[in-house]
């Protein structure tokens, strides 16, 4: 590296730019759900491949993951990139920039990897939203042999030390029994009432939440005419909270208001699993401050640490990669002109200039951080000594 590494890396990414951007804004224009992001998956590997990355593509068994590589050093440094959208409002929650700002950062290490003793990999991450891409990926063996996992979030504001909630995925499926609505309604068992009752016991139960519990849903249907009762109903459902145990207890209460819908209409029920459970992110100490400093260095102003720990920005699969690897997940501001994630005006803001400016300070931010782990000796050895441990377990 040069006299000045962070303007070497800057370097590389400012010459990427252009294809980093046209990546950013190609992924925006084709919002692909979960585990259907061909695409974006391949947009972004082909970009990683064309940079001298190794790419192993549907990794873990999943046909829109892959695994980039690049070096051979004994630091593994993995960089995450998501690219899966919601439905009907698109990238609402700017995957596309985290996508862009992950290969950015890929190739900036990549221009050092020999130097610094780096192996680089840039994961490609899909079904964030819903469906555990990382969870999968995580238990597959795709993150052993990792020192440190990172990310960059787009919100409307930066914030270094991120937190988010540990999540449950669920649908709540009740069977009742057709019958014709008029004619013969005492012959019908009504699995929307019972929809309607737990819905009710949902509410009732929100006066009694722990804090930093939340529970939030939709009817996924509930029958097809008025003139038939209906002998289905779907529930869905998210169960929150600050951590997986508190999750726990949550969940337990939440199953008793699902029940009291069969019991008292007759039905049954299942709950059944959407997603792997999220747990709630547990970034690392000393990677968080360095990407503080970092932030800081590239003109931008970070929320302040009370707000850090006061509101949680929502639940993500990363959450169960910091809980075995050291890792970050930050947010990355960019100008939503006052809307928030998951609101189509935020899907608008996210292939604007503040945006692009957050793919660039994105990947230059991973980039900085990565390359302090690598010339830091004693957290160099610590990341890699944990990665060791991992790998030698059964």
């Amino acid at each position: 590296m040069t006299s000045s590494p962070a303007d070497a890396l800057d370097g590389v990414v400012t010459a990427a730019a252009p294809d980093l951007l046209a990546l950013s804004h190609a992924i925006h224009a084709r919002p692909e759900l979960a585990f259907e992001e061909t695409f974006a998956s391949a947009a972004t590997a082909d970009l990683l491949a064309a940079g001298g990355f190794e790419v192993d593509r549907a990794v873990a068994g999943l046909p829109t993951a892959f695994d980039a590589r690049f070096g051979s050093g004994d630091l593994v440094i993995a960089l995450c990139a998501e690219y899966d959208a919601l439905p009907e409002i698109g990238h609402a929650c700017g995957h596309n920039v985290i996508a862009a700002s992950a290969v950015g950062a890929g190739l900036a290490l990549a221009s050092v990897a020999d130097e610094l003793g780096l192996t680089v990999r840039v994961l490609g991450t899909p079904a964030e939203e819903t469906g555990g891409g990382k969870v999968v990926m995580l238990e597959a063996g795709l993150f052993d042999d990792v020192g440190a996992a990172m990310m960059v979030h787009p919100g409307p504001f930066d914030i270094v030390a991120a937190r988010s909630l540990a999540l449950a995925d669920i649908a709540v499926r009740y069977t009742g029994r057709e019958a014709h609505a008029s004619a013969a309604p005492e012959w019908g068992i009504n699995a929307a009432d019972a929809a309607t009752v737990a819905q009710v016991s949902i509410g009732l139960l929100r006066q009694h939440l722990r804090p930093g519990q939340q529970v939030h849903g939709v009817v996924g249907h509930a029958g097809t005419a008025p003139n038939i009762v209906p002998g289905s109903a779907e529930l869905l459902y998210y169960l929150r909270a600050d951590t997986a145990d508190e999750l726990a207890d949550l969940d337990r209460r939440a199953r008793g208001c699902f029940e009291a819908g069969a019991v008292a209409t007759g039905c049954t029920h299942d709950v059944v699993t959407v997603s792997p459970t999220y747990t709630e992110l547990t970034p690392d100490p000393w990677l968080v401050e360095r990407y503080r400093d970092v932030v800081g260095d590239l003109g931008r102003t970070a929320a302040p640490r009370e707000f850090e720990t006061s509101r949680p920005f929502g639940s993500t699969d990363m959450g169960n990669v910091t809980a075995r690897v050291p890792g970050i997940h930050p947010v990355i501001g960019l100008d939503s002109q006052g809307s928030v994630t998951h609101q189509p005006q935020f899907a608008a803001a996210c292939v604007t200039e503040s945006a692009d400016r957050a793919v660039v300070d994105g990947a230059r931010a991973l980039a900085r951080v990565a390359a302090l782990a690598a010339t830091d000796t004693h957290h160099r050895d610590r990341l890699v000594a944990a990665a060791h441990e991992r790998t030698r377990r059964p």
